[in-house]
């Protein structure tokens, strides 16, 4: 393990020299490679034509990448909260259902981002576990991750396709497969990220072929991405939608657009269509789960556990009590020492999210390309999503805390500026030799050349991070190779790290082959042995060197 971080920092090291190094050369030689280089533009461009070919292709290419690497990188364990939340979701979307009852044994079966009352479920909106509980009733909730990431490369180009000439499309479809679909935790977690950005692209491309085109189809799409970002990133989705949703309002009261009349049918009347029913469908959800149609479950959420306002500059109420110690450190120790209502709190916290968005969306190569930004700011056909991009952005840090999936609607709007960027960039001449041409091969050269370090990256992240998932994974494999049904009690130490989290459960836990407990100091386990005997109760410390299933005592214990 020491020579593999060794080599890993190597290369770290290395690339931060390699790629000016590659770029330098390029800017000296632009015409190097040219043979080869336009050879392939040419082929792209020929291909880039056939525009619903594009998007096909490109879809099913984010499939059958990260697919073909799947002995190298296999289907990811979850491992953080977030992810166990999502998958109980999925769970209950999978049996035909949108909540489940609260259990009688909640208190040793709660956990983190999950509501106990009034009904036990997800606390997040419902679109990304209803992506995974489709791909769970095909045979795994990853399926879903994957066919959503899919569907967002498609939709990103789709978008493309609207602001740009076909080849610039089929380029920035490219980025985005490289960028999202191989190695980076969108494509490699339960957590979310390939939804809200498939939103986020058809609302961009519906409005540029609504002010163009003028058809119904297109209202339609537009109001599609507004309820994919309503029920996956509402907040943000919100912030995301309102330049573009003024931008058609001026354009229609400013005479350029359609009649009054086309305007109702075409673009109203549509868009409706799917919005209303969209709204209907949210205050019933948050109606079965919550019991109010104007509650939203993670409102919920935040009112019974974080006891702390979204906002940054909120403060925290008094703090309070918690059924077991792990929720009592975690919400009244680690969030108010890492999240208070500080200057510095906020300032590091936001510096922090910025910075993982950066690297996540760009990162060092892609970033080369805004030396142009001087030329983007002028230019007036870019103007609506740099507005956007600096709304959605205030959004962002208005909030204590955000992780680089709570700005996923934004990805359609990056990759087209980085696009515009490239566009810019291509042009530049540097006496009469065309530097830009040169430099911009190497960026998109270097961003297909990076893939197997980024890949191996990958790779390497599991073993360092995830033991106590592999070692969660093995018992669960274990349990269910025998032929009874298992009660697990997890007993965390005083040390314990909050973040590495057993007790997750499925939706119908009565019928559960496994049920996962966790053990309370100082309260008496035998409620929870009743109601579950006939199960053979298991022990496992989570915080020994390797977990492993104990007999659970006879007589616990009773801290």
């Amino acid at each position: 393990m020491g020579v593999k971080n060794q080599v890993a920092g190597y290369l770290s090291r290395l690339s931060w020299f390699a790629f000016p190094a590659l770029v330098s050369l390029a800017a000296m030689y632009p015409q190097l490679g040219n043979r080869w280089f336009s050879a392939i533009e040419r082929q792209a461009m020929l291909f880039a034509k056939a525009k619903v070919q594009t998007i096909l292709a490109l879809s099913f290419a984010a499939i059958l990448a990260r697919v073909s690497i799947l002995w190298f990188i296999p289907i990811p364990l979850p491992k953080v909260h977030d992810e166990g939340s999502q998958l109980l979701a999925a769970d209950t979307f999978a049996h035909g259902r949108v909540t489940n009852p609260p259990h009688p044994m909640w208190p040793f079966l709660e956990t983190f981002h999950v509501q106990q009352h009034p009904t036990y479920a997800s606390v997040y909106p419902p679109a990304q576990g209803a992506v995974l509980a489709f791909g769970q009733i095909l045979g795994h909730p990853w399926i879903g991750v994957l066919l959503s990431m899919a569907a967002m490369c498609g939709a990103v180009t789709w978008m493309l396709q609207g602001w740009f000439p076909p080849p610039w499309a089929l380029l920035g479809g490219l980025l985005v497969l490289l960028r999202f679909g191989l190695f980076n935790y969108w494509i490699n977690s339960y957590w979310g990220g390939a939804v809200a950005a498939t939103g986020g692209a058809l609302v961009l491309g519906a409005f540029r072929r609504i002010i163009h085109h003028r058809r119904w189809r297109d209202s339609l799409v537009f109001g599609s991405g507004a309820a994919l970002l309503a029920n996956s990133r509402p907040v943000e989705g919100l912030l995301f939608c309102i330049p573009p949703s003024v931008a058609l309002v001026v354009w229609l009261l400013s005479g350029r657009g359609p009649s009054p009349r086309l305007v109702v049918r075409r673009v109203a009347i549509p868009m409706l269509l799917v919005l209303l029913p969209t709204l209907v469908f949210m205050g019933y959800y948050n109606w079965r789960v919550t019991g109010s149609t104007f509650l939203f479950p993670h409102v919920l959420f935040v009112r019974q556990y974080t006891n702390r306002g979204v906002l940054a500059w909120q403060t925290f109420p008094p703090p309070l009590k918690y059924s077991n110690p792990q929720f009592d450190y975690y919400y009244n120790v680690r969030l108010r020492t890492k999240y208070a209502a500080s200057w510095n709190s906020w300032k590091h916290e936001s510096w922090n999210g910025i910075r993982a968005c950066w690297q996540l969306f760009l990162g060092k190569n892609l970033s080369i390309p805004f030396v142009a930004l001087p030329w983007i700011l002028r230019d007036r056909r870019i103007r609506l999503l740099l507005v956007q991009l600096s709304l959605s952005i205030l959004g962002l840090v208005a909030i204590f805390v955000f992780h680089p999936h709570y700005a996923a609607p934004l990805t359609a709007t990056v990759f087209a500026l980085l696009v515009q960027a490239l566009r810019h960039l291509r042009r530049w001449e540097y006496r009469d030799r065309p530097v830009g041409i040169g430099i911009s091969r190497a960026i998109v050269f270097i961003a297909i050349a990076s893939v197997p370090y980024l890949v191996w990256s990958a790779h390497r992240q599991p073993s360092l991070l995830d033991s106590w998932t592999t070692s969660r994974a093995r018992i669960v494999k274990q349990l269910e190779a025998r032929p009874d049904s298992a009660l697990v009690v997890v007993r965390y130490g005083p040390g314990h790290t909050v973040d590495n989290e057993w007790v997750y459960n499925a939706a119908d836990i009565d019928r559960s082959k496994i049920v996962w407990a966790r053990e309370i100091p100082g309260r008496d386990p035998a409620p929870l042995l009743d109601y579950f005997r006939g199960r053979t109760v298991w022990l496992v410390e989570a915080d020994a060197t390797q977990p492993q299933l104990l007999p659970y005592p006879s007589t616990p214990l009773v801290h």
